[in-house]
């Protein structure tokens, strides 16, 4: 049985009177793939923002391999190198090679030697299929080809928890099939924990072994792909999917 890597316990969080998040429980083991899918405005991004301290929950706790994390700055800082993020938009310096963007957090945060961040942002920017490219800026790449970089950025910092904020909501049709492939190999060669929100139906039913449907800031059901995805239980869940998979 794997263990426990991160556990949402009661977890809510408004911004002044409009509260986005309520009451969400559900914990994450180790090696876990749990794709995070639901409507738009559904508090998804939220939960991921809240997961990696980029937003303070209002309430609720966050348990990470077996410590609460919200109650000590010192436990705060560690747990947000442990943590990584990519997100809709890229998140690169514009000024830097995609070398150096996978090289800057390793070197500033982690303290790694020039050579030992190079190293590692050279293993990781080849595992996503970038080394052609590593002297290249952000405005000479295309929109897939800089959000690999970020992935590789963030696989760079070598997080426990990787998450992704719908990683192909900001790309080009023809350009979701790679970086969705990059995932992909990542979740199957890696054994890193991911946590993905993502509206691609047929990459969370090919890649996660959990999928959490949420609506209006609550999770209304839980379970293994088949399960949700192909028999879901709830009628909300049951109308989402309708049109994703209309037999």
């Amino acid at each position: 049985m794997s263990e426990s890597i991160l556990r949402i316990s009661h977890l809510s969080k408004s911004f002044g009177d409009n509260q986005i998040l309520k009451d969400i429980d559900f914990e994450v083991k180790k090696g876990d793939i749990t794709c995070i899918i639901g409507p738009s405005g559904s508090g998804k991004s939220t939960l991921l923002r809240c997961i990696n301290l980029l937003e303070t929950p209002s309430g609720g706790d966050i348990v990470f391999n077996g410590e609460s994390i919200l109650n000590s700055k010192s436990k705060i800082t560690k747990y947000r190198t442990l943590v990584g993020m990519v997100f809709q938009n890229f998140n690169l310096f514009a000024n830097m090679t995609a070398l150096k963007n996978c090289m800057i957090g390793p070197q500033k945060v982690l303290k790694k030697s020039k050579k030992e961040a190079e190293k590692t942002a050279l293993h990781y920017l080849d595992k996503v299929g970038m080394t052609p490219y590593i002297n290249a800026k952000p405005k000479q790449l295309s929109g897939g080809q800089q959000q690999r970089v970020a992935i590789a950025k963030a696989l760079s910092m070598q997080p426990e928890i990787l998450l992704f904020d719908e990683p192909t909501s900001a790309l080009d049709p023809q350009m979701v099939g790679d970086v969705l492939d990059v995932m992909k190999d990542l979740a199957k060669d890696s054994g890193l924990t991911m946590l993905i929100v993502t509206h691609e139906m047929k990459f969370a039913e090919d890649v996660a072994n959990n999928v959490v449907f949420m609506n209006s800031g609550v999770i209304i059901e839980e379970g293994s792909p088949e399960n949700v995805l192909r028999n879901p239980k709830n009628p909300e869940t049951k109308e989402f999917l309708k049109r994703f998979f209309d037999e």
